[in-house]
């Protein structure tokens, strides 16, 4: 961080604000202050009552690291009991998804192995050994001390210049302009050029008081301690940390008694404004079917008996994960919120770096305060979504499981004709989104798609193959309003995007271009297409909010370049495949010869449109945008030119497909700002005669991984991504995207593999090895024919 030193206030004295304030310390931020309105150390909040379980494989690689640095740091620092976790399963279904979660943990680097029961009954003699069916072990979890680790973590950060004030309630977040300048308690003023909330489940008052939505809703949990259960305080010690997830439950030991973790029982949020304790008191009906099902797994329970039991309070989000980052609109004020003790340490590094560096080496998009779109932040959508959350903490979800309510939320102009088709509707962001439509159960090519296993069956249909064979016989129509439109424009909107994404848009208008977004490492923050409409207006087609929060803040410099955020009033057609131009030709002002990157302003009927010639699913045709209250009209209009031609409407399943056959890559699947445009094989997007953010780090670039295209050799077992990838038995990587090739014929996974890696490999899915072979790309129309068409 250049310049001077400046002058940092955390807010939370609990196990996140004592690791950041060790990590900011520890990389020479020492003018830091940390606030808390308890008398002492993590006292009062959930730190102060956390059990401390540390399980670290999660299908999120970055939560994943997270938990890997937490616990080898605490492990360093004396702070954690590295006695294992076991996760056990009693039905079939459950033993399925455990060799998922061992797929995750060989993905993300932790050592993990499926033990079978007998193992699981050495391991934990107290189980019912007739109800196991088998195990997960990782030997690496165990049990954080979360007060002692916040207490050393404090003493290193106060060592070094760092000072605690306890007693201390905040009562405003004092500001000048859009920056920080301070803190005030009841007491004191705090002047500070960084406030980061770590307030934990008070982090809505917080951010209240600076005008941020803080999404994370304070959830009673219940925690029982039992009487003693008839073995020795040192043999329950030595027994992995356990994990019962069919009936909600997890257990320790408590010297000869154990603690049971409950999520089996109704959600029982709060509001953090009411909290005034971190223990509510016990609601004993609530926890008796999961004192039966603890029986059932534990025989010796039955005359333990409950000692005694608190509902601890700590922080759901509507999405589960953390939320970290700067505010949008104040500079300064960030925020560490929603961090449970198995992440904490690692939260803490990424937000340091984050702030002393202006990144962090992880990932964080999906850990992004700014993730969300303002639909998102309702309070109604954040308490429903959040309490789902907690409902579902343990269960197995499929991929493509979409939460039910509230939904439905976001649609575009062609919902109902969607609706009659037969639409079947998944969700992201809000949007309802089509997969298939029912309607097209009777093409003909449904014959022609091949079965897939039961796991990838779900949330799919064999009529996802038919429309995309159709779109590459005929014509199909894709709803791609979901997707972000940004607009940019101003005197300054060429200069500024010229500085800020790689690919060279100093082109006339009318011309497309697809380019990144680097950050000042060289790291993909987003690919996006930016069409020239005019000479001082771009619209972009970006990946979400993280995209209109990014150049937001960088255009706050630039006085003549505004950007906004279009979507919600227009809509978009992808009108896709072979007669594509046959279609929209009799029906439009179109000049269907104009090439591939170019756009134009047109007529389809009675209806204006931008008509950008682009195609994410590599066919001739092109995305027809309009205004929203004119989007019903496009989508008839087009729909009923299109019958002579044959034209379907056709979904996501259909899409991703397609779009994997080409080789197209996604955004915060296939690469992500960890990533460089050579190891994602997107070199081709890098301007060789300007400067731009993040370029200079890319000079003499040889990378030593990259962005492989596979296919499997049984067509049966289509992977749903994040399985690990081996090479000569040595697990070397992991698989981003998937999806069958219906044109190809061919069953297509990417996978971020070492670059040297030659000749077969192998993707372990559901705990068997699937054979694979790198591919060259894409696989389809490798001469762009069909495009250019």
């Amino acid at each position: 961080m250049p310049g001077k030193m400046p002058r940092v206030v955390l807010v939370g004295a609990g196990i996140v604000g004592c690791a950041l304030a060790d990590e900011l310390t520890e990389r020479g931020i020492t003018d830091i202050t940390v606030l808390d309105q308890a008398p002492g150390l993590a006292a009062g909040g959930s730190s102060s009552h956390a059990p401390g379980l540390v399980f670290q494989t999660n299908p999120c690689r970055s939560m994943t690291a997270f938990a890997r640095y937490t616990v080898e740091k605490y492990t360093a620092l004396g702070c954690f009991d590295q006695i294992g976790g076991l996760e056990i399963a009693t039905t079939p279904a459950r033993l399925a998804d455990l060799s998922r979660r061992h797929g995750w943990a060989t993905s993300w680097g932790v050592e993990s192995r499926l033990v079978d029961a007998d193992e699981v009954a050495r391991l934990h003699p107290l189980l019912d050994r007739e109800q196991i069916l088998g195990g997960f072990l990782i030997p690496s979890d165990g049990l954080a001390k979360p007060v002692a680790a916040a207490e050393v973590q404090a003493a290193r950060a106060v060592a070094r210049g760092a000072r605690f004030a306890f007693g201390q309630k905040v009562v405003a977040v004092e500001t000048s302009g859009d920056e920080v300048t301070g803190v005030r308690t009841e007491t004191d003023v705090f002047p500070a050029d960084i406030v980061v909330s770590c307030a934990g489940m008070w982090g809505p008052v917080l951010g209240e008081m600076v005008g941020l939505t803080v999404p994370l809703v304070p959830m009673a949990h219940q925690y029982v301690f039992t009487g003693s259960v008839g073995a020795s305080a040192e043999a329950l010690a030595r027994q992995p940390v356990l994990r019962h997830q069919e009936a909600d439950l997890y257990f320790r030991s408590h010297g000869d008694a154990l603690g049971i973790g409950a999520y089996g029982h109704r959600p029982m949020p709060i509001a953090a404004r009411d909290i005034t304790s971190s223990e509510l008191p016990f609601t004993k009906e609530d926890f008796e079917p999961s004192w039966e099902a603890a029986v059932d797994l534990i025989p010796a329970l039955a005359e333990a008996g409950v000692d005694r039991g608190f509902n601890g309070l700590f922080s759901f989000t509507s999405d589960g994960m953390p939320l970290l980052g700067e505010h949008p609109r104040l500079n300064g004020f960030w925020v560490a919120e929603a961090v449970w003790i198995t992440h904490s340490a690692g939260v803490a590094k990424a937000v340091a770096e984050w702030i002393v560096d202006g990144r962090p080496e992880l990932d964080l998009h999906s850990s992004d305060l700014n993730r969300f779109e303002q639909v998102q932040l309702a309070p109604d959508y954040v308490l429903e979504r959040s309490c789902q959350n907690f409902v579902e903490v343990y269960d197995v979800l499929h991929p493509l499981q979409p939460v039910e309510s509230p939904r439905p939320l976001r649609t575009s102009p062609f919902y109902s004709r969607q609706k009659e088709l037969g639409a079947f509707f998944l969700e992201a962001s809000g949007w309802e989104r089509p997969h298939w439509y029912e309607a097209n159960a009777g093409l003909a090519e449904v014959a022609e798609v091949p079965e897939r296993n039961e796991w990838a069956s779900r949330y799919w249909s064999p009529i996802c193959g038919a429309e995309a064979l159709v779109t590459r016989k005929r014509v199909a129509m894709f709803d791609m309003t979901p997707l972000k439109r940004l607009e940019v424009s101003g005197p300054e909107a060429l200069k500024f995007l010229q500085h800020m994404t790689s690919n060279n848009l100093n082109r006339k208008p009318g011309a497309v271009v697809y380019t990144l977004l680097l950050d000042e490492r060289g790291g993909i923050r987003s690919d996006l297409t930016i069409a020239r409409l005019g000479p001082d207006t771009f619209q972009i087609g970006a990946n979400g909010n993280l995209d209109l929060d990014w150049l937001t803040r960088k255009s706050a410099v630039w006085s003549r370049v505004q950007v906004r955020d279009i979507t919600a009033g227009t809509c978009c057609i992808g009108l896709w495949g072979p007669k594509a131009r046959d279609l929209v030709e009799p029906v439009s002002t179109l000049d269907t010869r104009k090439g591939y990157f170019t756009g134009q302003q047109a007529y389809v009927g009675n209806v204006p449109v931008t008509a950008l010639r682009l195609s994410y699913v590599g066919e001739l045709g092109w995305e027809l945008y309009t205004t929203a209250d004119l989007g019903a009209k496009l989508w008839d209009t087009l729909w009923e030119a299109g019958q002579e031609h044959g034209v379907i409407a056709a979904g996501r399943g259909a899409f991703n497909s397609l779009r994997l056959e080409k080789g197209y890559r996604s955004w915060g699947t296939d690469m992500t700002a960890e990533h460089d445009p050579y190891e994602a094989g997107l070199e081709f997007a890098l301007a060789k005669d300007k400067q731009f953010v993040g370029g200079w780090r890319l000079e003499g670039r040889v990378p030593d991984r990259k962005l492989t295209c596979l296919t499997i050799d049984d067509p049966h077992q289509v992977v749903m991504g994040s399985e690990p990838v081996f090479h000569q038995g040595k697990a070397v990587g992991y698989v981003t995207s998937a999806a069958y090739g219906y044109t190809t014929g061919l069953n297509i996974a990417y996978a971020w593999l070492p670059a040297d890696v030659d000749g077969e490999v192998e993707i372990e899915y559901f705990g068997e090895r699937v054979t694979a072979r790198p591919a060259q790309e894409p696989l389809f129309d490798p001469e762009m024919k069909r495009l250019r068409g």
